[in-house]
């Protein structure tokens, strides 16, 4: 048997690919209405949803004449969504807003009851936050932790503090629980949090929240820079970079519904 040209094989996968756009744009369709649809003979049509559906990614009710897909294209686009690297991703993005600021960048993510730092990118000034990756910081102190909970409910919030004291680093210190979830519904609505000297006095810290695929928060990344080097007014550009890092690195996780 003769393999198929070049320009024969290319026509086949454009048609199983409009035959895909169009089972996922109508839950059901006949072949007749397919192949006028897609201006393909309807035998033709018929011939590759039959061997569509031997590999499993379209179903046929019975004997009748409706076609629709299957779950396996999600599996398959959900196990390539497993190989993403997250701080692969994150470096990129954490890299550019290094070339722009100069300033320190870290990734952080929930461990238990504190943050953990999975990524940094030094800063390039003597001056600078000494930080480690692995290393572990309150949820109520830090900028990270605060967008790591503030989408989350009252109940979690608490139940994940119930065993955490609240150690006064800096007078700025959140005292209690009640005085983080006033902060937090701010957080949540501006969708970026501030560390102001609460963590360490002389340290600022923004950061904005990184989702996965679910909507959910699952890491924050973060800008820290000197209280000296730090200028109110350029607040709004900190933050324009950090959720613009954070919309691509979400999106790259595939959620396409960033909130900013």
């Amino acid at each position: 048997m003769e393999k198929p040209t070049q320009p024969e094989a290319v026509s086949s996968v454009l048609k199983v690919f409009s035959i895909l756009q169009a089972l996922g744009d109508q839950r059901e369709i006949g072949v007749s209405e397919l192949s006028q649809r897609l201006m393909m003979s309807k035998a033709t049509t018929y011939r590759f949803l039959q061997t569509m559906k031997s590999l499993g990614y379209v179903s046929q009710e019975g004997e009748a004449d409706k076609y629709s897909l299957t779950l396996k294209l999600f599996e398959l686009g959900a196990k390539s969504l497993e190989y993403v690297d997250l701080i692969e991703l994150a470096d990129r993005e954490m890299r550019h807003i290094s070339e722009q600021t100069n300033e320190a960048l870290h990734l952080g993510a929930l461990d238990d009851n504190a943050i953990i730092y999975i990524h940094k990118i030094d800063s390039g000034y003597n001056l600078r936050m000494q930080s480690r990756i692995g290393r572990r910081n309150p949820l109520y102190s830090t900028a990270i932790g605060k967008v790591l909970l503030a989408e989350r409910d009252e109940d979690y919030i608490r139940e994940v503090l119930t065993d955490v004291e609240f150690i006064g680093h800096t007078e700025r210190t959140h005292k209690n629980v009640e005085q983080l979830l006033a902060e937090l519904d701010q957080v949540k609505k501006q969708h970026y949090a501030e560390d102001n000297e609460e963590q360490e006095p002389g340290l600022r810290c923004i950061a904005a929240p990184v989702y996965d695929r679910f909507g959910n928060v699952i890491a924050g990344v973060s800008i820290s820079l000197p209280t000296i080097r730090f200028d109110e007014k350029r607040l709004n550009y900190y933050v324009d970079l950090l959720q613009q890092a954070g919309r691509n690195i979400s999106e790259n996780l595939g959620f396409n519904a960033y909130p900013i």
